[in-house]
This record gives structure tokens, sequence and C-alpha cells, in this order.
């Protein structure tokens, strides 16, 4: 077996260190007369496939021995009371919980699946809130508004805007000449979309613009058609949102039941 492949089937061992075992009659070693189950070579040989791992039985073999190891190293720390140690007794715990939060979430999952419906009812949402155009839009973002009229009559003498991003205090924005990208209005706050959806190409705004973050000189360099990809392509991220908000949801009623002092 390659080293490569030995450090895999290590690696994943180390993954999975805290996932339980389920017993089962057939055993695939005795340390000192504990059984190391099949079962448990198998969860890791999947977990190895999982990651591009093919089945081999220099693979099994690796794992084998490394599940040997492991059982050796743990009795013996066992027999040194190093379980009973307070760093080691918290790791345990720790490891006993992220097991069973693990096991919780997938039984959530498989109990409450996202619906195909609920999902494009999500994806409509999407679409809405992106709109059907993108801006690719610059910005100089300054404390004061009489700093952005100031910059707003130097434009007005044909002072170029890439210049004059240069003294905005978004520093990211600055290095490229106030360049903020191709983005849906939505990405920006109230004020500032407003602003740039009413320009039209090449222009920019002939009166500053106040948000949160100060005063914003806005210019619009282009506009196109937005494409948003189809629903079947963000269904997967679509569902991961989807399920991580009704988890979070559990949690907070899970929370408001119980007693937290």
């Amino acid at each position: 077996m390659t080293t490569s492949a030995k450090f895999a089937a290590l690696a994943i061992l180390g993954a999975l260190a805290a996932t339980p075992a389920f017993a089962d009659g057939k055993s695939a070693a005795m340390v000192n007369g504990v059984s190391i189950p099949q079962s448990r070579v198998d969860m890791h040989i999947k977990a190895a496939e999982a990651q591009g791992q093919p089945d081999s039985p220099d693979l099994r073999k690796a794992i084998r021995e490394e599940m040997i190891n492991r059982e050796v190293i743990a009795q013996e720390a066992v027999k040194l009371g190093l379980d009973k140690q307070p760093d080691a007794v918290q790791q345990l715990e720790i490891a006993r919980q992220s097991v069973l939060v693990g096991a919780f979430l997938q039984d959530y999952a498989k109990k409450n699946p996202i619906g195909e419906d609920l999902l494009k009812q999500e994806y409509d949402k999407l679409k809405a809130r992106l709109g059907n155009k993108e801006y690719n839009a610059r910005h100089i973002l300054v404390e004061t508004e009489a700093e952005a009229k100031d910059i707003i009559a130097q434009l007005g003498k044909k002072t170029k805007f890439e210049k004059l991003a240069k003294k905005s205090k978004d520093a990211g924005s600055a290095e490229q000449g106030g360049s903020l990208g191709w983005a849906v209005p939505s990405n920006f706050v109230p004020p500032f979309a407003n602003a740039l959806t009413a320009l039209k190409k090449g222009e920019y705004t002939k009166e500053p613009v106040q948000s949160q973050f100060g005063w914003h000189v806005i210019k619009l360099d282009d506009v196109r058609d937005l494409r948003v990809p189809p629903f079947e392509e963000l269904k997967p991220q679509l569902q991961q949102r989807l399920q991580q908000q009704t988890v979070q949801k559990v949690i907070t009623e899970l929370r408001a039941k119980a007693k937290i002092e």
C-alpha cells in the first residue's frame, strides 16, 4: 500500500473516531478479548469510498491494523487511569455529545424531508429577490456629505472617477478604482440600491447618497440581463439552506422548553 493511501486511510479513521459502532456478531479482530466489530471496519470503508478511495484489500488491511492499534492504546490508557483525567473526561463527553447531535440531525432530516414544492417556492423567492438585471458599479465612500459633494464637483470637471476613488474609505474597492464588480441591487443596502438602479450606463450620482456606512458617490459602468441558474442547479443549495433553517427552528424550540440557568 502506498504511503499516501495509508495516510488517507488513517485520516478517515481520525475523522470517524467519535462515530458510534453498531455491534454485530462478526468480529474483524479480537484485542485482549475485546471485539472490533466487522461493521465498524465496513463503516470506515464506506467513508473511504465517499472520499474517493477505492475499496481494496490494502485499504481494508490498513484500516484494520490501525483500529487494532487504537484499541491496544485505548486499553493501555484505561489501565493507566488516563480515562479518569479531567481533560480526557471532558473530551470524551464532547465526543459523545457530537455523536448524539449528529444522530439527532440525521434522524430529523430523515423524518422531515424538504418537499419539492417548498424548494420551488424558495427558488421563486430567490428569483424575485435577485430581479432580472445585474449592475457593474463603482463607488467612493467618504465620511461627510461635504466630502462627497466635493468629489461630485471634481467629477463635473472631468476628473477621473478611478483617481478620486483612492480617497474612498472602502479600502477593498479603492484599490480597484472604486469597482464593486457585477452584483444585483439586493446585495446593497436600500439607499445605495435605489440610487444605483436610477442611473443610466455611464452616469454617476449628482447628489451624495447616505447609508449607515457613510456618504457614497456611485457610478454605473454597465448593466446587463441577469441569468439565474435553473432550479435543478440550485436545488442542493436551496435544500441545504432550508434544512439549516428548520434545524435552527428546532434548536430554538428545544431551548425554549429547556430549563437553562
